[in-house]
């Protein structure tokens, strides 16, 4: 199985696809070799010295005690406690967050063994090895292993409370299907997803791809901004949140840490988008359902 880099720099760093894809090898993608570590860290682009977001130990350690607490479960479930940690840990903003060469280089640099601990596919009978999807490393921030987590984080936070992110994180239909779609960057609709996950409404895989499938046809129509608007944010507790990183203690590990101290969304707008949500998913097409609403 891949291992953890024999070579670890002291900051975090940048590199671009076509320089990443050297080192993306076939034996890596099935888990039987190692990144190069000394060869890769040449080839990046160091970060500047005085950010102290920029530590790669934090980030390190982290990934460490996620791949410790969850050594007897489903990789899967890493997910949700893994998101809000990160976020919080790295304090980005959306600007830096959209630079697609730092996910890869978390994703080669710093924690090679994790994409392959997390996304190793299972054999198929006529293969000895699973393999890991290219994108895992490299891919868009819907798949890439740790830009998808640091965006969950990010887009159903409310405010500084990260338990709507650990629900969404934590069904992976609605993690893979929501970070593709545009209408999840209106924070009140993000809640509401999450509303109809906790009350039950939605369960399954099929009913949650129904729903967001629904969801972000009608938006073509109906403007969820007006019917449910968003509080401004508030981008000065986002740079004193940011501005506390180098100070800050590790992100805490068995209770879930806060984020920047925005206004959360109004409640009452997202209760009018789930009740208009519920309304559409009872209309959706939902593989397997009967006439009488079951699987």
């Amino acid at each position: 199985m891949t291992l953890r880099p024999e070579y670890l720099p002291e900051r975090l760093a940048l590199i671009s696809d076509i320089q990443a894809a050297e080192y993306i090898s076939a034996g890596l993608l099935e888990g039987r070799e190692d990144v190069p570590s000394i060869a890769l860290n040449k080839a990046a682009e160091t970060l500047p010295d005085d950010d102290g977001r920029l530590r790669l130990d934090r980030v390190r350690d982290l990934i460490d005690d996620a791949m410790t607490t969850f050594r007897d479960e489903r990789p899967t479930a890493a997910d949700a406690w893994l998101a809000p940690r990160l976020h919080e840990t790295l304090r980005l903003t959306r600007r830096e967050a959209a630079e697609k060469g730092f996910w890869t280089f978390v994703a080669l640099g710093v924690a090679p063994d994790y994409v392959v601990w997390r996304h190793l596919s299972e054999p198929k009978a006529d293969d000895a090895h699973g393999r890991v999807a290219r994108d895992r490393f490299i891919g868009p921030h819907s798949k890439q292993t740790f830009a998808r987590l640091w965006w969950a984080a990010e887009l159903f936070r409310d405010g500084p409370d990260y338990q709507p992110a650990v629900v969404a994180c934590g069904n992976q239909d609605m993690l893979n299907s929501a970070l593709r779609l545009d209408v999840i960057d209106h924070r009140p609709t993000a809640l509401a997803l999450v509303k109809l996950m906790e009350r039950g409404t939605v369960r399954t895989g099929r009913e949650v791809n129904a729903l967001t499938s629904a969801v972000n046809a009608a938006a073509a129509t109906l403007m969820y901004d007006v019917i449910a608007p968003d509080v401004e944010r508030d981008g000065e507790a986002l740079r004193d949140w940011i501005a506390g990183a180098g100070s800050a203690l590790p992100s805490p590990r068995n209770h879930l840490p806060e984020g920047p101290e925005e206004e959360r969304a109004s409640p009452e707008g997202v209760e009018k988008l789930v009740d208009h949500f519920a309304e559409l998913f009872a209309d959706a097409q939902v593989r397997g359902r009967t006439s009488g609403g079951s699987d």
